[in-house]
């Protein structure tokens, strides 16, 4: 077994296991009697800790078995849910991360700071373990008691279960063996204590031969112990083991919630109802056979009426043999554990190293195609065009579906900002809360990586600087809590990730007095309210009048700029006074390989986005000799002469077209020589040498002739001309008679 690997999946399942925990804590936060929500923190510590002490990470696993045992203590409803209890254990959730973050990083030694940091936090925790402590004396047996590593369940107010035994649910740690225990010695026990009437062996946590350690338990028990006895005295028999082991005992007559509970704790893995039902104790082997044999007999007597044949179920309720919420709970567990085991054949984990390899693999085989089509084009053999057709719509799909791979739902990055949302609105003091809409919108795996940044930077600038305190906001008839949007849908081939707030709106008096200080503009300088907006994208602008952790130095949003640039993206800004502001991301759903549209400017080809493109359309020369926009069925389309654009200084040929791009909602024509046909184009990058080139190029790729053509920034080339048009005035408020 390779041991870097496997520790390398722990540290990826424990991110993805922390995630959960916040995402539920934030839950409990609003919804304190969550259950779901309170059962996901819980696995989610158990399962970190139980994996850290396979790799003996005694640290990480002593400061979560601590943190589990409050959130068992919240399971068996001993402690509330409140915000004081929320926020401890979101620290002890970042406590957490932090020492993965070191196991990640080969740091095996704990400086001071983070010793006294998670001190502190146990301190905390074991205040709530102090502070609800329950008497072991066993004088109050509907009480629970934590002891370790042990648990007794409570025993909720409810109806009984009828059953005359206690019942002891055991779950061994793997370190057991190694401690010198032996697990039937205790079985052994407890036959001393009383009479033994059912023991079921559970060996759900077996690994597969070629893994498992010889050293290892994996072992648990589920017992059924009669006789005059009490929680304490059984409890006694595992006071050697407290450390080594998960406890639950059940006593006669308990209630149902203390089944369903069992049932819920139960490992995920497939289970008949019946067998579910013996592992929790609420029926006995034989009660089991019964009820089989009775709808054994009830389907053959089906089969003779074409009657439908009884459920399990509903025999065992009808029998009395068990209560239905016991049932109930057991079917929602088979459900969960179906659903479990289907999501798991759907998912992989991949490396995303590989899938890299697998794009750029890809990338290649689609410039060999095109390369291999445009020789079976020029020999003119239907037999070889045919053939290279079809090889041709293979590797397009081929092309798509490894660009599938790589993209995911930007919902999980999204869903990191709950916590942000939280802990600044805290520390602002305002109240606000968050909607997510969107959240199943796909983007590439390489593109969601470096958006996180710029959409913290737009988030907390939002909640400083756009939404008001609740005073403020409920003086001017708003309610006392701000909302705060993220969107995200897709639109002309591009994705676009909206951060909205109903604040106050941006303040452009105050902009506007900035930036003259600043020099940006002069006094007296005619803006548009849209140029007055983006000057807050200007280096190091801001309109704080102090610095403080939030904002006030004037970087965040230069940084936001210019990330999204680096990305082929544009970001636009929409405020309303007193309203709110919208800003708008608009991003390329790939940066790997894209559908394009070759055009032929003098003696180089050009590629345009796909999507991008709307038509295409003749240009008459001598209707459009003196002219910068054409009637395009009754609206003006300004559009740019590429020759010019680009200083080609050799005369245009006789017949000329234009491509009608799309972007943003604009559209732009593009005066163009010859148009070449679709391409599959694989995106390359311009590099160092090329990186004047920067401005109307979002790249380059290779042909399948082997020449190197541009890809055209439309983004970039749409800004060009709506810059132009705006330099020259409105030169064309309705389109001249001599072209309508």
């Amino acid at each position: 077994m390779n041991l870097d690997s496997a520790q390398q999946t722990f540290i990826e399942e424990s991110r993805d296991l922390l995630a959960t925990m916040e995402d539920a804590l934030l839950t409990l936060e609003s919804a304190p009697q969550d259950a779901d929500a309170t059962n996901a923190v819980f696995r989610a510590m158990h399962t970190i800790k139980g994996a850290a002490g396979i790799f003996g990470f005694e640290v990480i696993v002593d400061f979560t078995h601590v943190a589990e045992s409050v959130m068992d203590r919240v399971r068996d409803g001993e402690l509330a849910v409140d915000d004081r209890l929320i926020a401890l254990l979101l620290l002890c959730q970042d406590h957490i991360a932090t020492l993965i973050d070191r196991v990640d990083g080969g740091e095996e030694a704990l400086d001071a700071d983070l010793v006294t940091a998670g001190d502190t936090l146990t301190q905390g925790l074991r205040g709530y373990l102090d502070g609800n402590a329950t008497d072991r004396s066993g004088a109050a047996p509907a009480e629970g008691g934590e002891r370790g590593g042990m648990r007794t369940a409570r025993s909720p107010a409810g109806a009984a279960v009828r059953t005359e035994a206690w019942h002891v649910s055991v779950r061994f740690d793997q370190g057991l063996l190694r401690n010198g225990f032996d697990p039937l010695a205790f079985v052994r026990f407890l036959a001393t204590l009383g009479e033994l009437r059912h023991v079921a062996l559970i060996d759900d946590a077996l690994p597969s031969p070629e893994s498992m350690d010889p050293e290892a338990c994996y072992l648990g028990f589920e017992i059924s112990l009669a006789g005059d006895l009490d929680k304490a005295t059984i409890e006694s028999a595992f006071e050697f083991v407290e450390a080594d082991c998960t406890l639950t005992i059940l006593p006669p007559n308990s209630q149902v919630e203390a089944y369903i509970q069992l049932i819920q704790d139960l490992p995920e893995c497939e289970r008949r109802l019946g067998e579910i039902l013996v592992a929790c104790g609420s029926l006995t082997e034989r009660e089991l056979e019964e009820g089989l044999n009775f709808q054994a007999a009830s389907v053959a007597s089906a089969a003779q009426t074409q009657a439908g044949a009884q459920p399990l179920g509903e025999i065992l309720v009808s029998q009395g043999r068990v209560q239905p919420e016991v049932v109930d709970a057991a079917l929602a567990k088979q459900r969960r554990t179906r659903d479990a085991k289907t999501r798991e054949a759907r998912a992989i984990r991949v490396d995303a190293a590989k899938l890299d390899d697998l794009i750029n693999l890809v990338g290649e085989l689609v410039i060999a195609g095109s390369a291999a089509e445009m020789l079976a084009q020029r020999t003119r053999q239907r037999a070889l065009v045919e053939a290279n057709a079809g090889i041709s719509q293979l590797v397009g799909a081929i092309r798509d579906s490894a660009l599938r791979l790589r993209m995911v739902e930007i919902g999980e990055t999204f869903n990191r900002f709950r916590r942000v949302v939280r802990d600044v609105s805290q520390e602002l003091g305002k109240d606000i809360g968050l909607m997510i809409t969107g959240a199943e919108t796909e983007l590439d795996k390489s593109v969601v990586e470096r958006i996180g940044d710029p959409l913290m930077h737009l988030v907390r600038n939002a909640m400083d600087h756009g939404l008001e305190s609740p005073e403020r906001r409920l003086a001017a008839g708003k309610p006392a809590q701000g909302a705060l949007r993220l969107n995200a849908y897709h639109e002309s081939g591009s994705i676009v990730i909206e951060i909205a707030d109903d604040g106050a709106g941006l303040d452009r008096a105050r902009i506007r007095a900035k930036a003259e200080e600043r020099g940006l503009i002069q006094p007296g300088q005619s803006l548009s309210d849209q140029e007055i907006d983006h000057l807050i994208f200007e280096p190091g602008f801001s309109t704080a009048s102090e610095v403080t952790n939030l904002s006030g130095r004037g970087v965040g949003m230069d940084v936001v700029r210019r990330n999204i640039d680096a990305l082929r993206g544009s970001i636009g800004l929409e405020s309303r006074p007193g309203e709110g502001t919208t800003v708008s991301i608009r991003l390329p759903l790939t940066l790997a390989i894209i559908d394009g549209f070759l055009v032929g400017v003098g003696e180089g080809a050009f590629v345009i986005p796909l999507d991008c493109v709307v038509e295409c359309m003749r240009c008459d020369p001598s209707e459009t000799q003196d002219q910068d926009y054409i009637n395009l069925r009754g609206q003006v389309l300004p559009f740019l002469r590429l020759r010019s654009l680009f200083g080609l200084s050799d005369p245009p040929p006789r017949r000329q077209n234009i491509v009608v791009i799309q972007f943003a909602g604009q559209r732009l024509g593009l005066v163009v020589d010859r148009l070449l046909g679709e391409c599959q184009t694989v995106i390359k990058p311009l590099g160092r040498l090329l990186s004047h080139l920067r401005g109307f190029f979002a790249g380059s790729t290779i042909l399948g002739s082997g020449d190197v053509a541009m890809i055209l920034d439309v983004q970039e080339l749409i800004r060009t001309a709506v810059a132009r048009d705006a330099g020259a005035g409105d030169r064309h408020p309705q389109v001249p008679a001599a072209i309508q």
